[in-house]
Order: structure tokens, then C-alpha cells, then sequence
């Protein structure tokens, strides 16, 4: 029985101990077992491809996918030999990562270490945030560090992070992804061309191979396509800074700017900002084509078009606004200046300028009060109510009542006419003008021009005509009229230049409350402006929609002093002139050169037909650096005799290029700030080289 008895305690104990070290592998040991069995078989492994990058209309980069990382450390990695490294280098290593990440010190990297080596960790976090690719392979380089996982223990979590270069510019148009960027986009551009931008997965497998085991790829990952957008990076960032100047200015509630490429209908920029509770105004939503307002007057240049297309009515045509108030259908029609006593009879022209509600709204109900589906029809025929049907999702649908639908009402029409009573997102209400300025064409606003893959076009999305002509020419040519009149006789002055000539309309509207209506609660105001320049030959149509709750609302004031501003800054962004005209045939132009390599500066200035001096012995095969000085007659390049290898060279007044070459030759490591010429330097000329020394070069 004795026997038996140590036999079955024998048997248990050996079955506890069986539970046990299951249970540990299980738990405690899990990761380092997932990577034993990742170096030895894995099937069907999924690669996901590189995402496409999201470009401006003039090449710069304004979305592209990014790798970061986390570092950990396995302690037990490596056996007793990686430990002896580890503690012998343990000074050298820290001193090296608070180099990399100056905000903690070394003695805090040690101390963080060894607390981890104190626990025998397979996984323990090096630094608490994750860190870039150069940052990491610079870790990578320390000591330890630079062996494979499995002998030091140091290994890392790749991250594929979306970057956005100029931040906020643009940034609910370009889109978001998931955190888990596997699950694709959110919205934007980033969402509708998706399919493009992602690419397709691949797939590899692990294979033993004369005794190693080699990664097989059984199907080649596809990197994504590069989009190339309509975004002009120096336009976006002209509207952002005059609409966030104007909204911090009225405390607006949001605003908008889109500005538009007349003939192609690209947009050129699109901010969207909204203020948030701290009071700083964000991009949280894409409201210039989602936001469903009523227009206000920016509508009355379609109510007045439409009545002269029907020939009810010319430029000339007077209406009696009588002291600025006037009884409709149980309901005071009001212009803006009732309280100063009107503007009497006056023409449909000057009615436009001032924006007469009374004038306008007298001229739809005269005539079209007992037919109100020819006006409906009217307005539909300048595809005003047509859905847009953009490139990006979250569009709203213009909604424009007719008679035979709910609520239509007799005070329908005549209130209609001024912009009330109708919902329109901004951009749609831009695309209607930017077809006046278009000769008739309203061609479809575009976001993405072309798809492309390794310098080739993959797709091309063309300029879509919407409708081929909104009306006649005689109409267009009296809108157009009309509407540069407003700008340069009417309210909206403070829209124009005095360097070229503006049109547009400035709009004034009450935002209604919901079930609550105009009059109850805070009074909000949309005021706006929308517009084209220069009028003679449009080039661009801007439209600027601020939704205020405090202050006299003014469209002119407001949000036409923020169109002047941008199509200004527009237009000189853009002027080119003809140097011809500002030399002679016997002037010769002297350029600015960089200091460089003179041999190849001698090359270019030759090809160009520049005038030179050498004040260096050109040597065939060997580099000549030097510097460059301007004189009235011709381009000065000094040599410099050569420099010990075992200084620090001089590169004030070099470009980038030839400062990074001459530098590395030496042993240096670069590190860039700015652009154009090199103006300082960390470690000055003359001094002795130390290998591997990071010079930073101050570029301006």
C-alpha cells in the first residue's frame, strides 16, 4: 500500500507540475513561443501593401503613410552571454538613447533598464511613445541592440501612421483613417479613392532552405496608388489664414472659403472651420458641401436671371421700393435700410447692388404669382437644384420647394426669391456662379485629377459638364453686368481690388431655429459673398459663408472683405511678369549661384550664356569648391584652397545638396532645418573632424 500511495502522489504531483508549466507557456511565456513558432513555420502571411500618397496639384506631398515604432527588450534573449553584454554596455547604450530622445536623461534610461532586467521581461518597453524610422534605426545601431531579436532581445512594433505635412490644411477634404489603418479610411478623399490608394495584400510563407529558413513570397504585395488632387497647397493656406482671421475677429460660430478653377471646376481650397468649446476653431466637418443653409441673397442673381431669360424684365426695369417696407400677403417685406427711409424706384440694376429685398422679391411676385412652377421651372433649368454628385462623400441635396409640395404657401414665392425658404450647401451655390463666370458652362467641381503608379497614369478623372449652357447669351452678358456692378457701385465693395476688376453678390441671411423659427433665442446670421476675378477674364470663383451670433451682420463687410483679401493675395500668387519688359537687349541678367562645387556651377552658367569670371584652375577629374560672388557684369567663382580632411569645412552660402556631399564625405552626419542657402552651421569650419559628429545646417 506504501508503494501505491508514493506511486499515485508521485503520478499527481507529476500531473500538477504537467498543469503548470502548461499554464505558464500559456500565459506567461505566450509571446516568446508565438516567435519561436514565427521562425520556423508560418503559412499564408498576409503583407500589406504601401498606401498611396495623397498629392497637391503642384506635386507636394499633403498625405502619405508613415512606419513608426515601440522598442521593447526580451531580457532573456540571448542567455547568459547577451546579460554579460548587456550590463558591460549598459552605460554606453543609455548615453546613446538619451541621445536619440533628449527628454529623458541617461541615468533615467538605466534606471529603467535594469528595473526591467530585475524582472526578466520578454517585453519591456524601451521608450513610452512611439518613435520615427530614423530614430529607430539609430537605436538599432547601439550596442546589443544591433543583434537579431533572438541573440539581444531588442525588437520592435511597427506602426503604418498616416501623416498629413501641413497639418490642418485641407484635412477633412484629404480624410482620415482608422487607427487600425488595415480598416480603411473614415471620409474624404481618403475614403472615395480608397480602392486606389490601398493596394492589394500579398502573401508569404516560411520555407526551410539548405538548412535556413527563408521567407517565400507566394503573391507580391501592390502598393497603392498616388492620388493627385486639385489642392493648390499656397491657395489652401491664403483662405485658411483670411477666414481664420475674420472668424477669431466676430467670435463666428463657422465659416467656409472654397475657391474654385473657373474652367475646370478644380478646387483649388477648401477650409471648413467651426468653433470649438475651448473657443479655437477646427475643421470637424467638410460644411461647405454638407451644410444645408438658406442662402440669403447670393440667390437673388438666379431669381433676378431667371426673369430675365423669361423676358419679364431688363437691367433698365424699375420697381417702386417705396420707404424700405412692403406688406406681402400678411408679412412685412423689408429692405436693409427701411430704417432710413428706402430707396423709391429704383432699376433692377441698382436693385442688385443695394440688394433690395422689396425690389426683388416685387419682381417674382408680379410675374410669376400665378404661375409659380414657370419660376420653379426657371431655376431648374439653371441646374441650381441638381445634386453635385462629388468625388467625395457627405454632399447635401439642394432642396427647392414647388407649388405642388407641402408648405408652399402664397408668401412662398416672394420670400424664395431673396434666398429664404431654400436650402443650398455653399458649394453648390459656388458652382452656380462659377458657371456665370464660365460663359454658361457649369462643369462639376473636382477633387482628384489623376490616379498614378510609378510615374505612369493609372486613371484620369476629365472635366464633367454639368449643364452646357445655364442660359442665354444675352442674359449672361447682363448678369455679368449686373454683378461686376455690385462689387465695384454696390455693397460689396470691400470684395474688390483696386488692381483688377471683382463680380459677385454679398448675401445677408436670418438662420432659422428649427421648430423655434427666426425670433426666438440667439439671432444667427449667415452672411456671405460669392463671387469671380478678375471680371473681364475669370480665372477663379470664391465663395465665403460665415455663420455669426452677435453683431450687426453685414455680407459686404464680413465675408466680402475676407473674398477681396484672398483673391488679392490670389492674384499676385499667379502674376507673372515678362522679363523682357524690364531689360534690354544689352542688359545682361546676373544671377544669384550658391557657393558649391564650381565645376559644375561653371557648367550651368556656360549653358545659360552667363556672363563669368574664374578665379579658381578648373582640374579635370578633381572637385573644385568655392564661392560665388555677383558683380554688375558677370558671375565671380572664387576657388578656395583644399581643405585639410581632417577639418570641418565650410558650407555657408551652399545649397543643401552640395553642404550634405561635402560634409558626409568627411564623416559627418547632417541635419537639415529650412531651405534655400546654408546660413549657420553647429560646428563652424576649421574645426578637427570628429567622425560620426552630427553637423545641423540653418537653411534660409
Amino acid at each position: 500500500m506504501t508503494r501505491y500511495f508514493f506511486v499515485v502522489l508521485i503520478m499527481g504531483l507529476l500531473g500538477i507540475a504537467i498543469v503548470v508549466k502548461g499554464a505558464i507557456i500559456m500565459f506567461a511565456e505566450r509571446q516568446y513561443w508565438h516567435d519561436v513558432a514565427d521562425r520556423f513555420v508560418k503559412e499564408n502571411v498576409t503583407v500589406k501593401p504601401n498606401r498611396g500618397n495623397i498629392l497637391s496639384s503642384d506635386g507636394k506631398l499633403m498625405a502619405s503613410s508613415l512606419p513608426e515604432y515601440r522598442i521593447y527588450m526580451d531580457f532573456k534573449a540571448g542567455g547568459y552571454t547577451k546579460d554579460t553584454m548587456l550590463v558591460n554596455h549598459m552605460n554606453e547604450i543609455c548615453e546613446g538613447l538619451h541621445k536619440i530622445f533628449p527628454d529623458k536623461s541617461a541615468a533615467e534610461f538605466k534606471s529603467h533598464l535594469q528595473k526591467g532586467r530585475k524582472k526578466g521581461s520578454r517585453n519591456y518597453l524601451i521608450y513610452p511613445r512611439r518613435i520615427s524610422y530614423i530614430q529607430y534605426k539609430e537605436a538599432k545601431r547601439l550596442p546589443v541592440f544591433n543583434l537579431n531579436k533572438y541573440k539581444g532581445g531588442f525588437h520592435e512594433q511597427a506602426y503604418n501612421q498616416r501623416k498629413k505635412p501641413f497639418g490642418s490644411l485641407a484635412a477633412r477634404t484629404l480624410g482620415d483613417l482608422f487607427p487600425d489603418t488595415a480598416q480603411g479610411a473614415k471620409n474624404g478623399i481618403e475614403l472615395s479613392f480608397d480602392t486606389l490608394l490601398k493596394g492589394r495584400d500579398g502573401i508569404t510563407h516560411r520555407q526551410k532552405v539548405m538548412n535556413k529558413y527563408l521567407n517565400i513570397v507566394d503573391i507580391a504585395p501592390v502598393d497603392g496608388c498616388d492620388i493627385i488632387s486639385t489642392l493648390d497647397v499656397g491657395m489652401q493656406d491664403i483662405c485658411e489664414k483670411a477666414l481664420m482671421d475674420k472668424l477669431t475677429e466676430l467670435e463666428a460660430v463657422w465659416g467656409v472659403v472654397v475657391l474654385m478653377d473657373v474652367a475646370t471646376g478644380d478646387v483649388k481650397a477648401i477650409v471648413n472651420m467651426e468653433r470649438a468649446k475651448n473657443g479655437k476653431y477646427y475643421e470637424m466637418r467638410n460644411l461647405a458641401i454638407s451644410n444645408m443653409m438658406e442662402p440669403g441673397s447670393t440667390f437673388k442673381t438666379a431669381s433676378i436671371m431667371v426673369a430675365l431669360e423669361d423676358g419679364k424684365i431688363t437691367p433698365d426695369y424699375t420697381v417702386d421700393t417705396g420707404k424700405g417696407v412692403k406688406r406681402m400677403y400678411g408679412r412685412d417685406m423689408k429692405d436693409w435700410n427701411w430704417y432710413k427711409g428706402g430707396y423709391g424706384v429704383i432699376d433692377v440694376t441698382r436693385i442688385m447692388e443695394v440688394s433690395s429685398n422689396i425690389g426683388v422679391s416685387s419682381i417674382i411676385d408680379n410675374f410669376y404669382k400665378s404661375n409659380p412652377q414657370k419660376f420653379i421651372d426657371g431655376l431648374r433649368r439653371m441646374s441650381i437644384d441638381q445634386p453635385l454628385h462629388l468625388q467625395i462623400a457627405g454632399e447635401g441635396k439642394p432642396n427647392i420647394r414647388g407649388p405642388k409640395e407641402r408648405y408652399f404657401a402664397k408668401t412662398s414665392l416672394p420670400w424664395m426669391s431673396i434666398g429664404y425658404e431654400t436650402q443650398l450647401p455653399p458649394l453648390n451655390i459656388l458652382t452656380f456662379y462659377n458657371a456665370i463666370a464660365n460663359n454658361g458652362i457649369m462643369v462639376r467641381p473636382r477633387f482628384v485629377t489623376h490616379a498614378i503608379k510609378d510615374g505612369e497614369i493609372v486613371e484620369e478623372f476629365p472635366v464633367e459638364v454639368i449643364n452646357s449652357k445655364i442660359c442665354s447669351d444675352r442674359t449672361l452678358e447682363q448678369i455679368q453686368t449686373i454683378l461686376e456692378k455690385v462689387v465695384s457701385e454696390g455693397l460689396a465693395k470691400p470684395a474688390g481690388s483696386k488692381q483688377f476688376h471683382v463680380s459677385g453678390k454679398t448675401g445677408t441671411a436670418q438662420v432659422s431655429q428649427g421648430t423655434a423659427g427666426y425670433k426666438s433665442g440667439v439671432r444667427n446670421h449667415l452672411v456671405s459673398f460669392c463671387g469671380y476675378f478678375p471680371s473681364e477674364k475669370p480665372k477663379y470663383s470664391c465663395i465665403v459663408s460665415i455663420q455669426i451670433n452677435k453683431g450687426m451682420p453685414s455680407g459686404g463687410t464680413m465675408a466680402g472683405s475676407v473674398f477681396g483679401k484672398i483673391a488679392e493675395r490670389v492674384y499676385a500668387k499667379n502674376l507673372r511678369f515678362d522679363i523682357r519688359s524690364a531689360i534690354d537687349s544689352t542688359t545682361n541678367v546676373i544671377p544669384p549661384v550658391k557657393a558649391g562645387e564650381m565645376n559644375e556651377a561653371l557648367q550651368v552658367l556656360n549653358s545659360l550664356k552667363v556672363p563669368v569670371q574664374k578665379q579658381f584652375s578648373p582640374r579635370k577629374g578633381k572637385e573644385a569648391w568655392g564661392h560665388t560672388q555677383a558683380s554688375p557684369n558677370a558671375v565671380i567663382l572664387q576657388g578656395k584652397e583644399e581643405a585639410n580632411s581632417n577639418v570641418v569645412p565650410s558650407v555657408i552660402g551652399m545649397g543643401a545638396k552640395d553642404a550634405v556631399y561635402l560634409l558626409e564625405s568627411k564623416g559627418l552626419k547632417v541635419r537639415l532645418n529650412g531651405i534655400g542657402k546654408v546660413k549657420s552651421q553647429s560646428i563652424p569650419g576649421g574645426n578637427h573632424v570628429v567622425k560620426g559628429q552630427t553637423v545641423t545646417l540653418t537653411l534660409r
